[in-house]
């Protein structure tokens, strides 16, 4: 059982990769490339605060904007035995989130400090827990990547949906549920296979994925974004029903690429149901 991108890892896609770049077209959007030479907080951690911020700016929602930070929060509670030590402390950062100044990225930043807890117990555990504090040229940098954010999905937006998961509809986590899964290996969109994963945004036709790097997507995003699309048409879920296109948005490049789906061979799609997601 594995997460969509650990699933990716696994396999080894053909030559030119399920989903090649070139078959996306290319947005630019105008703006110079933001470097991230000259950051000093993980670029991982930069990822998720940008992913974020970006949600909490344009929903106003903090609770779910941060909701798997709130749940590494939880679970780092857990795994430490420290009572509700460092979900008290979670939602005291998740207070002082308030738009794009400079004490709410900080904290933000600590906030995306605990999803690994949630996401990725066991290495959590086994970090070094050593931390630096972001520095102005971080701190500026993830604003500038924000507003790209904000910018880009008032244009190509409005978001309908982010963090969406894979689920049937009307799911509800029950034993009973549970039970079902462990018979049928199926869970709406998942499988025992992929069992996890959840995706970025959605708009009205299109299903984005946001990356934040220096470089342009390589064909692990290109699946990952591909893997989304099918596991939700398998979910059933309603949200899903008109999405025909797959894209990529990175403001670091300030460039989306963006694929009707059904520009991508049938047996392409078949393929990577039956070798990699496995139903």
């Amino acid at each position: 059982m594995a997460t969509v991108v650990t699933r990716i890892k696994q396999i080894k896609q053909p030559y030119g990769g399920y989903v090649p770049l070139k078959m996306f077209e290319e947005l630019k959007l105008g703006g110079e490339i933001i470097p991230n030479n000259e950051e000093n907080i993980n670029v991982m951690i930069v990822g998720l605060v940008v992913d974020y911020l970006t949600r909490f700016n344009i929903s106003n929602d903090a609770e779910n904007s941060f909701n798997i930070s709130l749940r590494g929060a939880m679970a780092k509670d857990h795994w430490t035995k420290s009572g509700d030590k460092w979900i008290k402390i979670a939602r005291k950062n998740l207070k002082n989130v308030c738009g794009l100044d400079d004490d709410s990225i900080i904290n933000a930043i600590k906030l995306a400090e605990f999803d690994d807890w949630y996401r990725n117990p066991r290495v959590a555990q086994m970090a070094n827990e050593q931390k630096s504090e972001a520095s102005l040229q971080t701190i500026e940098h993830i604003r500038n990547l924000v507003k790209r954010g904000i910018d880009f999905f008032a244009e190509y937006g409005p978001i309908t949906k982010y963090e969406f998961n894979f689920n049937p509809q009307n799911y509800e986590d029950t034993f009973e549920d549970f039970l079902s899964f462990l018979k049928t290996k199926v869970k709406g969109g998942y499988t025992s296979t992929v069992s996890k994963g959840d995706g970025d945004y959605l708009t009205k036709d299109t299903l984005w994925d946001l990356k934040v790097s220096k470089n342009k997507p390589t064909t692990d995003h290109t699946l990952q974004v591909l893997m989304y699309w099918i596991m939700g048409q398998h979910s059933g879920q309603e949200i899903f029903k008109n999405i025909s296109k797959i894209g990529i948005f990175n403001p670091r490049l300030n460039t989306a690429y963006q694929l009707e789906v059904s520009k991508i061979p049938k047996e392409t799609i078949e393929a990577v149901e039956k070798d990699v997601i496995c139903y």
